[in-house]
């Protein structure tokens, strides 16, 4: 036989021998990497759970101011304008002339239901 092509006997043992202890350390245990904090499921959800209360609350609290600056503002807008502040006073006379002409028709009906009984 060839050695330089093969190898020796003893070669092709000692690669035999490091094939087989590189097949076992596959299935020797490996150490484990732990999370620093363990969390349970239950406590994950919840977390969660919190996570998503805060962000609605939050969106919430946004809507919520983001409406208000819009009514300022549309209040703002109303009072620089003139022709809405005349408008105003107007529906606000009228408002008053209807009342006035209500109580007016109810004083006048219970003066009547009182001399018909």
């Amino acid at each position: 036989m060839r050695e330089d092509k093969i190898g020796g006997f003893n070669e092709r043992l000692s690669s035999q021998a490091e094939a087989r202890r590189a097949l076992l350390e596959k299935f020797k245990p490996k150490p484990t990497v732990q999370a620093e904090i363990l969390e349970t499921r239950a406590q994950r959800k919840a977390r969660e759970i919190e996570e998503v209360r805060a962000k609605r609350a939050a969106d919430k609290e946004a809507a919520r101011l983001k409406a208000e600056a819009d009514k300022e503002a549309a209040r703002l807008a109303l009072a620089n304008n003139e022709e809405a502040q005349l408008e105003l006073k107007r529906q606000d006379r009228k408002d008053r002339k209807a009342q006035a002409k209500a109580e007016a028709r109810a004083k006048r009906e219970a003066k009547s239901a009182q001399r018909r009984s």
